[in-house]
């Protein structure tokens, strides 16, 4: 199959398939606590990684580590996240002064931050099983393109929603909002819900 429409073929399939899917939901949180711009580099290091992975290696992964332990790993990381959310989140403050170093770290700081949420949740993630799927069938750079594309435009979506209602909820009702969807997923990893 032709890069461009292996390219399509996963743009479509896996922005359907991210629509409502935790990470959207994430990035709806990551939205209302954070900058745009911020959590478009995040998800976009997030999905491209996972992504990159399912293309390259997700088969030979699923095939050789068990889910079940992966699960509990993530839902380990999920709940240390939902604890982190809920220091207070001071940084916010340096998107204006993005010139000085410490607002460059606060920047890089929540970018990678986002970016490791997104790699872990999306890991055995339905998503990153059909990429993988779609990658042994077709060529695969186009499809991590395509699927890379659908899954932050997915993510945008629910981002942009999450700055809309961000802005009129106060800060500390979004951390304890972050904080119990973090938990969230996190127990619901841990009892082996997907």
């Amino acid at each position: 199959m032709h890069v461009v429409q292996a390219a399509l073929v996963a743009f479509g399939v896996v922005f359907v398939a991210e629509l409502g899917d935790k990470t959207q939901l994430l990035a709806l949180g990551f939205g209302a606590r954070h900058s745009l711009r911020r959590v478009a580099l995040g998800l976009t290091l997030g999905y491209g990684a996972a992504g990159l992975i399912a293309v390259v290696v997700g088969a030979v992964l699923g095939a050789a580590f068990p889910q079940r332990p992966i699960e509990i790993v993530g839902g380990l990381v999920f709940i240390a996240f939902a604890v982190l959310s809920l220091r207070r989140d001071d940084d916010e403050e340096d998107d204006d002064h993005s010139g000085l170093s410490v607002g460059r770290l606060a920047m890089s700081s929540v970018i990678a931050s986002i970016a490791l949420t997104i790699l872990i949740a999306e890991m055995g993630d339905k998503t990153q099983i059909a990429t993988a799927a779609l990658a042994a069938r077709s060529n695969p750079v186009g499809t991590w393109i395509g699927a890379t594309l659908g899954e932050v435009s997915s993510g945008m979506v629910g981002a942009a929603a999450g700055s809309v209602v961000g802005d009129r909820i106060p800060p500390s009702v979004l951390r304890w909002l972050s904080a119990a969807l973090f938990a969230l997923f996190g127990v619901s990893m841990l009892l082996g819900f997907p």
